[in-house]
């Protein structure tokens, strides 16, 4: 009986040690998308030290005495394998529950490497309450930190890829290290236009010399150009469209004079290049002093306009094009004084009384010499990231421009300031125990001055990630340029989170919170995001949710007067602001802190579907009212076109939308993979409505909404309008082509947005 006994623990053993024993280990995936659990045999070196001779006196033994007495044997072993069994289960519940407990997902950010001793825990989530968060920002954004910052980084010397942009640079570079942060850089090599050192630009009056102006607009045709000029106020096209029609001149080959203001100095050039101009000479307005010089570029797009679509890394075989966003007409800025001369010697045999409008004789010729180098410049983009704990392959990107062609206070010195500041506090909250479920991103940009050169190369060459990964952009340009007012462009999805944060922000000067000192409503506050703002390549060429933001004077209604001058400094900032630069910069780093850390610190994303709800049905009524208005005996072949499956596309987006709250009520939030499904579903809306039908070459910001194109709403709407006011010929083809575009697009965002095939509503 002993020895039976024996046999079976032995026989036990054998088994629990055997190749058929299974263990679980955990192995990080180095693609970076979960932590998995590897069943594995026992391997070499585990296995039972037994020579053959023992194995075969063990095997004989066992058989003789089974022959003897099979039946007890049988019970007995029975009973093992009941045991066996048992131990099997418990091991196997074990390490599902290890399994369980471990998986989450990770991943590198681009252009990083995981570092062997991070501090990340995947399994980990935030522990503080959200209102500590918020203290603990509070009182460690530091208004004597940012003073500080301010002096030490306002410098003349910061033209993209100079030394003192290079500088500040690796300052910024420096400071993420000391952070301990994991930090790189992105080097593009593009091409920067600059005046030419022997040769200046010049304008002429007939044989009068105007002068020869230091400032200048990058990317502008070179040579000389004579034309008779004429002065068209902003520069709008409605502007030309009146000098034109109203006083009868003809503005091909003519050189048009304007002033800065409503539009970009870009979209000033290629209007007046839309109308057969030679050249374009523009001045600051009024709020300047007499010589200022003017600064800026012609590019009505983003990023380097030798490389479109392409980002522009070093050995990268380009094709010969250019983007289409070049105006290809001479383009020069002027002082205000030499402006002043023009249109005075202009005045000599004027047709107009109008201010805005000044049209001299046939022969007020003005020649215009633009003698612009092309330079192929290095220049580097500098990062720094804060990982998540529980997502760290998601991430919020907070930015800023560093560089300036002139000093560039308010427009880049500011932001530079808070991006420091931000990634300083964000640092200390980390340390005193908060946990961002998700990554952040603290990005320093150069050659915004070029038209948002580093920014675009970037989003170009690592689009095929970003749209996935990146769920908001964060912008600091020019977040201070007056006191009184506030103003905001953003993605409708961020516009809740605006509203609550602002709601939260506690004003400086009085008991109020921010809404509440301004108007206590987001909505008067937006404004639609302009093609030179930094987030604009984020949101309409990435499909990227992006905000800007700026404390403004409270009467402004363009942006800044003084941006692209020598008057962007800290004398007129102070003025401007009556000395609260360091109180509106702190308000303003509260603000984007709050927006960010929120985003990382909840289990659901914070960015609000149902508002794009309201746009789209917005832009369907807009379409459906001028589709109505126009008339089957006016309009021939009108009664073909059908407005039904645009209205059930909205229909379905508002459903989807709907479902998905539904979904997060009824979802157990502490499920990590079930919240990444959820969080999928919202971060693809805003890349959802980049049209899918559009080359990206020809029209890069291709978002149907807020691009810039043909293939946008407000597009086929100003269409329709001209057919209405018979200023364009209806084209039933063409009009069916923007209608299905636009349908399809919404649809498919509506069927992406409702997650699983099962779930989609495809009804049209």
């Amino acid at each position: 009986m002993a020895g039976t006994i024996d046999q079976a623990k032995m026989k036990f053993s054998r088994i629990v040690n055997s190749r058929s024993y299974t263990r679980f280990s955990q192995s990080q995936n180095p693609d970076g998308d979960s932590s998995r659990v590897v069943v594995k045999l026992s391997v070499e070196g585990e296995e039972e030290e037994m020579d053959g001779t023992e194995q075969g006196h063990v095997q004989r033994d066992e058989y003789m005495r089974s022959s003897v007495s099979a039946p007890l044997n049988m019970r007995r072993i029975l009973v093992c394998v009941g045991v066996i069994l048992t131990v099997f289960c418990v091991g196997l519940l074990s390490g599902y529950y290890v399994h369980r407990k471990s998986e989450s997902p990770s991943c590198s950010l681009e252009n990083s490497e995981v570092q062997e001793n991070q501090d990340v825990n995947y399994a980990s989530a935030p522990s503080m309450a959200w209102s500590d968060i918020v203290k603990l920002l509070n009182a460690k954004l530091s208004s004597e930190n940012i003073q500080k910052k301010l002096s030490e980084n306002y410098q003349r010397d910061r033209c993209a890829g100079s030394s003192g942009d290079n500088k500040l640079g690796e300052t910024i570079h420096v400071l993420f290290k000391e952070l301990k942060m994991h930090t790189w850089v992105d080097d593009h090599y593009v091409k920067l236009q600059y005046p030419s050192s022997s040769k200046p630009n010049k304008v002429w009056f007939g044989s009068d010399e105007i002068g020869s102006p230091k400032g200048f607009l990058a990317y502008s045709e070179t040579g000389s150009k004579e034309g008779r000029v004429v002065y068209a106020n902003y520069g709008e096209l409605a502007d030309l469209q009146t000098v034109q029609n109203e006083y009868k001149v003809n503005l091909n080959g003519s050189v048009v004079l304007m002033r800065t203001g409503k539009i970009s100095l870009a979209q000033k050039v290629m209007n007046a290049a839309k109308m057969g101009a030679v050249a374009a000479l523009i001045y600051p307005d009024q709020a300047v002093s007499e010589d200022t010089e003017l600064y800026g570029h012609v590019h009505l797009g983003s990023g380097d306009p030798y490389t479109p679509g392409f980002p522009s890394f070093n050995h990268t075989q380009f094709p010969p094009v250019k983007s289409s966003g070049l105006p290809g007409i001479l383009a020069q800025t002027i002082t205000n004084k030499m402006a002043k001369k023009i249109i005075a010697k202009m005045e000599e045999n004027v047709k107009s009384n109008d201010s805005n409008y000044k049209v001299g004789q046939e022969t007020d010729k003005v020649t215009v010499a633009v003698n612009n180098n092309l330079v192929d410049t290095q220049i580097h983009n500098v990062f720094g990231v804060i990982k998540g704990y529980v997502d760290p392959d998601r991430y919020v990107v907070i930015g800023a421009q560093r560089d300036s062609l002139s000093w560039g206070y308010a427009k880049s010195t500011v932001g530079t300031t808070l991006l420091m500041e931000l990634a300083r506090a964000f640092t200390e909250l980390k340390k005193d125990g908060f946990k961002p479920k998700r990554s952040i991103v603290f990005a320093s940009w150069t050659a915004g001055d070029f038209g948002n050169v580093g920014v675009t190369e970037w989003l170009e060459g690592y689009l095929a990630s970003l749209d996935r990964k990146a769920f908001t952009y964060i912008s600091l340009d020019g977040v201070v340029t007056g006191n009184g007012s506030f103003r905001a462009s953003a993605s409708p999805l961020l516009h809740t989170l605006l509203q609550k944060t602002l709601k939260k922000v506690q004003d400086i000067w009085s008991s109020s919170t921010l809404l509440q000192k301004f108007g206590g409503s987001l909505s008067p506050l937006l404004t639609t995001m302009q093609m030179d703002d930094a987030a604009y390549p984020f949101l309409a060429f990435s499909g990227i949710p992006s905000v800007s933001f700026s404390f403004v004077s409270s009467q402004a209604t363009t942006d800044y007067e003084y941006f692209g001058t020598d008057m962007d400094d800290k004398n007129t900032l102070d003025h401007v602001t009556s000395q609260k630069v360091v109180d509106l910069s702190l308000l303003a780093a509260q603000v984007a802190g709050q927006m960010a850390l929120r985003l990382v610190h909840d289990h659901i994303l914070k960015l609000d579907v149902t508002t794009y709800g309201n746009v789209i049905t917005n832009h369907v009524n807009a379409i459906i009212s001028r589709v109505d208005s126009l008339k089957p005996d006016k309009v021939d072949k009108i009664e073909s076109l059908s407005t039904k499956w645009l209205n059930e596309a909205k229909g379905s987006f508002s459903r989807a939308a709907a479902s998905l709250a539904i979904d997060i009520d009824e979802s157990n939030l502490d499920d990590i993979e079930m919240c990444r499904i959820i969080n999928n579903r919202i971060m693809k809306v805003e890349h959802n409505f980049l049209s899918p039908y559009v080359s990206m070459r020809e029209i890069p910001f291709r978002h149907v909404f807020f691009g810039n194109g043909w293939q946008t709403a407000t597009d086929l709407e100003k269409y329709l309008d001209d057919v209405h006011a018979q200023k364009a010929s209806f084209d039933i083809d063409q009009v069916l082509n923007k209608f299905a575009l636009l349908t399809w697009t919404i649809q498919s965002c509506a069927n992406d947005l409702a997650g699983d095939i099962w779930s989609l509503d495809n009804q049209i």
